[in-house]
């Protein structure tokens, strides 16, 4: 065996809490990621891991080593990935995660102008409007909008986006337009249960803030679909500019309350503290700081 491979296998295992968990971060089987941790230990002449039939503890040697040992693969990926990285480009793989509709309709085309110059590179993206646990599912960059309540991160700010009031020109004729927002009450509202607030939208900050409780024939947890469905005249939506962009061009969708605007809620990229970053994930990053930023200037 080889004792990289053993360290490596013993802190996937360590990091998500099952020999499954971590084979399927490493790439390995089930079977090979215990024989590896297995003879770790052998090696060392200590136990690592007290195993149980739900999950594998950490023993006091096991704690230990996972306090330097995943810093110390760090650095190793980092020195070999800068010999073979200058002359070669990126290469191994990198785990992303998203939102949803953000990541189909930005991290997508980004993630494929960022790898495109380098062929040996794998990218793993997982769409989840669900915070992921970076750690448990090995994910090195995660996109997130709004609020980051999570200290253990550490967030790099992308950009931002608007939430903007719109409805269809035909629901505009058939039912007016609201012309401040407790007008909402009155009219058909489309609702995206991952939007935080759910049915009540928000205007303005500060002091001056003010939230207005809608309701109507429809809530989706999709910002894709409450687009669709106000383009076809059946209510108002409160979507993230991002999604909005063609339909306004194109007038198939009109802004509303322009005077009263929602909130700006940040883009962050962000990754675990207390790591050394390999290249390409730093290359990753700094590559959305721009990217985005072409985007939104």
């Amino acid at each position: 065996m080889d004792l990289i491979d053993g360290l490596r296998a013993f802190v996937a295992t360590a990091q998500t809490g099952s020999f499954t968990a971590a084979a399927d971060r490493l790439g390995v089987s089930n079977r090979l990621t215990s024989k590896y941790v297995a003879e770790l230990e052998a090696r060392l002449g200590a136990r690592l891991l007290q195993r149980t039939t739900r999950r594998v503890g950490l023993t006091p040697a096991g704690e230990r080593l996972l306090a330097r040992a995943p810093a110390w693969l760090e650095d190793l990926d980092d020195l070999l990935g800068d010999v073979t990285e200058n002359a070669q480009g990126f290469s191994g793989t990198l785990r992303v995660s998203a939102p949803v509709t953000f990541g189909e309709m930005r991290v997508t085309g980004l993630l494929t102008r960022f790898a495109a110059p380098h062929p040996d590179l794998t990218i793993d993206l997982r769409l989840s409007d669900a915070f992921v646990d970076l750690a448990a599912e090995g994910i090195d960059v995660a996109f997130r909008i709004g609020t980051l309540p999570d200290s253990a991160l550490l967030a790099r700010r992308l950009g931002g986006i608007r939430m903007l009031v719109v409805a269809s020109p035909d629901y505009v004729a058939d039912h007016g337009a609201p012309q401040v927002p407790a007008d909402l009450a009155d009219h058909i509202c489309i609702y995206d249960t991952n939007r935080r607030g759910g049915r009540r939208w928000r205007f303005g900050e500060g002091s001056a803030a003010q939230e207005v409780a809608v309701s109507g024939h429809f809530m989706v947890n999709s910002a894709r679909v409450a687009r669709d469905l106000a383009v076809a005249g059946q209510g108002i939506i409160c979507c993230p500019d991002f999604v909005l962009g063609a339909d306004l061009a194109e007038g198939r969708l009109v802004p509303l309350l322009v005077d009263y605007p929602t909130p700006l809620f940040d883009i962050s990229a962000v990754h675990l503290a207390g790591a050394v970053l390999p290249r390409k994930v730093r290359a990753l990053i700094d590559f959305a700081v721009e990217d985005m930023g072409r985007v939104h200037a």
